[in-house]
């Protein structure tokens, strides 16, 4: 009635306030909003996961950035390898500001006649550190002719406070455990844990010999009023040939912060899979909820309102739902730093920042805000285009399609999901392609489901009616086949990828590396001591495999004669960042291949040549004849490019990036290094004669090696694993929304077959055939493509052995089609409990 007390006429369009869509869903939501859990709960975790994710990424970044002078010891990081700064190079490193010297090389550490272990030895001047403090446990100082001692180190050897530690040639009273190194993290992984003693106390070690390798690292602290930019660059055009590596308090661990940034990255795009699952859920959600509110919305359509009205009335409810589930997804992402500090605070770099990580809580936002909006308006569009007469039907009546302007809506929600998450990338192209991937993915599981809908449509009936009906459920109108094989596959396959993957790295390290592996690696052998380590091997381990290298270190100063610091290299340019392994070879290397250009001859005398590794060289653009400088001792070197090599790295031999021709490197002061494989019972004894007979040299247990890695790599699996369950997590969630958008209709279904005499169990028998079916599809759709994923990464990206342990991977999408069969009868057993008396009446 209008507001002239007439009716309208029929066909006319009712004026409607613009408040009025809103006053109407406020008071619809009053009656509460259990038909929109769903939807929130799916919000919940998909936004949790993207905001812990990179709220956590962001935190430890900003710790890092806070704690920059502290981490790198100082404002400025001037690093030299194997040699100290001249006297002309420290005059202009003292004009910089207040200089401390810290000399860190690797050394055999134990009691005087005992075993000795690798540890990572760190010199100290007296004015370290300018930065943080430096505390033992149970107090005491540094003082000359004492060494502190890692905690590893201390309950390895059984080491205390007041005991003798030999280190190369000189021994040192342990002054206590190190309880707090302000610069630790700065300087990476370590194989050993770490010393710390005087740096006048060095030179008694006799580690520090022509050819030793070690690096020198001068710190500099600045005046507070010196503005740090300015005074990188001054150091910069003051030593541009030196080899020297500057690095500032901006960035004070480069390779943490980048390791921290790219697995971030990677589990941001696992989170923001979860939330495209969740958002299956959310048009399951929605569904359900637009499904119950059938009557509401005809007899809204009967009195007048149009589709319009009737979409601003939902959308307003959906999106307010939708915020509150946003903001609490935020608030648990914004804590997640918190709590990982908590319970992990051992496993982190640097404490993080506490502080709300705002860029990383905003994207979240951004990202579940769209993912609801594309999956939320389907249903909507669906709900809304049907008339009265269609929507009092519906159960019968197929859903009516969404506008052009609908499909256009949902189009630019999915193209800003993908420019957000590619704009804010570092790695865009990475980035880009497991989009890419994952739409792929999305794609075949869709065509997939389709087909097994069509396949189950046109296979023979079988006999039995429990079985004709659980094949008849797969494809009658209304199924959840396609949400299910789409979420739960997507879900369930990268869980089975990253069981493949991991299954495959552990049966690399546990298995396949150790028996290639040699005993040991033996580090800075004296050049003039080859003869007697080699007779030395001879008497101790008869028949031992040994290969010896000369081996140098320096870092790459200019590629076709550009200075490095004005290169535009790529970030993927890993040959240019700090310093390389260096040495030359006449022969050509084992392991290697060959790709471009040509080997020198055995006895070539030419100008510096060298061949160096292909991949590096397609990251800088690098053909035959093109130049490539090296700093060796402070001395550049520049080398014509002859060849480049495919090189085997999995060998676990020693295999060296950039190998020069003979006659360029060998007047340059440099040491040995050998591979020795020996039987395992003879491993202590040869260690110890090594040690003894050379205390300069260091001696590396490969199996420690490959232990740590196997931790690491834990570590890594753990928290993939814990974003991955996310996804999963998504996955139940869809379920669940599966089963509550066909409720009604499986009540119904299940009404019509106890009047035609079914009991209860026959009814759940055929439900359990029915999931039963779908989870074995589901599992072997994810084992499938799960193996598939895997096995193009283990062997195309990582190249690596194809060995995966298929029993976990079996076990994981087992689990997952048993949690969809179990879930499938609960949800379904409030349906099959229904009474026919008091379902019909509702008919």
């Amino acid at each position: 009635m209008g507001d002239d007390g007439r009716f309208p006429r029929r066909g006319a369009r009712l004026s409607i306030a613009p408040s009025l869509p809103l006053r109407l869903a406020l008071r619809e939501l009053r009656g509460g909003f259990a038909g929109l859990r769903l939807l929130a709960v799916c919000l919940v975790l998909g936004v949790a996961a993207l905001a812990g994710v990179g709220s956590l990424a962001s935190a430890i970044n900003a710790g890092l950035a806070a704690r920059g002078q502290v981490i790198l010891g100082g404002d400025i990081d001037a690093r030299l390898t194997s040699r100290a700064a001249t006297a002309a190079e420290m005059a202009v490193l003292a004009r910089t500001g207040v200089v401390s010297e810290v000399v860190r090389l690797r050394a055999m550490a134990g009691a005087p006649e005992g075993e000795r272990t690798l540890v990572e030895l760190k010199a100290v001047d007296a004015r370290w550190p300018f930065y943080g403090a430096f505390r033992l446990a149970g107090g005491g100082r540094l003082a000359p002719g004492s060494a502190a001692i890692a905690p590893q180190l201390a309950d390895r050897l059984g080491l205390k406070a007041g005991d003798r530690l030999a280190i190369g040639e000189a021994e040192f009273r342990i002054a206590g455990v190190v309880a707090e190194e302000p610069d630790k993290v700065g300087e990476g992984f370590g194989f050993g844990p770490g010393v710390i003693i005087g740096r006048d106390d060095l030179a008694r070690t006799g580690l520090i010999t022509l050819g030793s390798v070690y690096r020198t690292h001068y710190r500099i602290k600045l005046a507070p009023d010196v503005a740090i930019g300015p005074a990188v660059d001054r150091l910069r055009a003051a030593l541009p040939d030196a080899g020297i590596q500057l690095t500032d308090r901006r960035n004070g661990a480069p390779g943490t912060r980048q390791f921290v940034d790219r697995l971030g990255q990677f589990l941001s795009l696992v989170g923001l899979t979860a939330l495209v699952v969740a958002g299956v859920g959310v048009a399951g959600g929605v569904s359900a909820y637009l499904g119950a509110r059938t009557a509401t919305i005809a007899t809204l359509k009967t009195l007048g309102a149009d589709s319009a009205t009737v979409r601003a009335i939902y959308l307003w409810q959906i999106g307010l739902v939708a915020a509150g589930a946003i903001v609490i997804g935020l608030a648990i992402g914004a804590a997640t730093p918190w709590v990982v500090a908590k319970v992990a605070a051992a496993s982190l770099p640097v404490p993080p920042s506490l502080a709300p990580q705002w860029a990383a809580l905003g994207s979240a936002a951004a990202y579940g805000a769209l993912i609801a909006l594309a999956f939320a308006l389907w249903p909507l569009a669906q709900a809304a285009r049907m008339p009265a007469a269609r929507l009092f039907r519906s159960l019968t009546e197929s859903r009516a399609r969404p506008g052009t302007r609908t499909l256009f809506l949902i189009a630019g929600a999915a193209i800003a999901i993908v420019a957000l998450a590619v704009g804010l990338a570092e790695d865009r192209l990475f980035v880009a392609a497991f989009i890419g991937g994952a739409l792929a993915l999305i794609a075949v599981l869709a065509a997939l489901a389709a087909l097994v809908r069509w396949l189950a449509a046109r296979a023979p009936r079988p006999r039995g009616v429990l079985a004709r009906l659980a094949l008849a459920n797969l494809h009658r109108p209304g199924a959840p086949t396609q949400q299910l094989v789409v979420a739960l596959g997507l879900g369930l396959t990268l869980f089975a990828t990253l069981a493949v993957i991991e299954t495959n790295f552990a049966g690399q390290i546990n298995r396949t590396l150790p028996d290639r592996a040699p005993s040991f690696f033996v580090i800075d052998i004296p050049n003039d001591g080859l003869g007697a380590f080699t007779a030395l091997l001879a008497r101790e381990a008869p028949g031992a495999e040994v290969v010896t290298t000369p081996s140098l270190r320096g870092p790459v100063t200019a590629v076709k004669g550009v200075v490095v610091a004005k290169l535009n290299a790529p970030p993927e340019a890993w040959i240019l960042r700090g310093d390389r392994g260096l040495s030359y070879a006449a022969d050509f290397p084992p392991n290697n291949q060959l790709v471009r250009g040509a080997w020198w001859p055995k006895d070539y005398k030419g100008p510096p040549l060298v061949s160096i590794d292909d991949d590096a060289a397609t990251l800088l653009g690098l053909n035959i004849g093109d130049e490539i400088t090296v700093s060796v001792l402070g001395v550049d070197v520049t080398a014509k490019i002859a060849s480049t090599r495919k090189i085997d790295w999995q060998s676990l031999g020693f295999n060296f990036a950039i190998l020069f021709a003979p006659g360029t490197l060998e007047a340059a002061p440099h040491g040995w290094m050998a591979t020795l494989a020996v039987p395992p019972a003879r491993e202590p004894a040869v260690a110890a004669a090594i040690g003894k007979a050379f205390p300069t040299a260091s001696v590396v247990r490969v199996k420690d090696v490959l232990g740590q890695v196997a931790e690491l790599l834990g570590q890594l699996s753990m928290a993939i694993r814990a974003a991955a369950s996310v996804t999963i997590l998504a996955g139940i969630a869809v379920l669940i929304g599966a089963l509550a958008a066909g409720a009604r209709a499986r009540t119904y279904d299940a009404v019509l077959l106890k009047l035609l005499g079914a009991t209860r169990r026959q009814v759940a028998l055929a439900t359990l055939a029915e999931y039963g079916l779908l989870a074995a599809i589901v599992a072997g759709l994810a084992l499938l493509l799960g193996g598939v994923a895997g096995w193009y990464v283990i062997t195309q990206v990582f190249q690596l052995e194809w060995q995966p342990d298929w029993l976990p991977v079996a076990a994981t999408v087992l689990a997952g089609g048993a949690v969809t069969v179990v879930l499938g009868l609960v949800g379904s057993w409030r349906a099959l409990s229904a009474r026919p008396n008091m379902v019909l009446r509702t008919l």
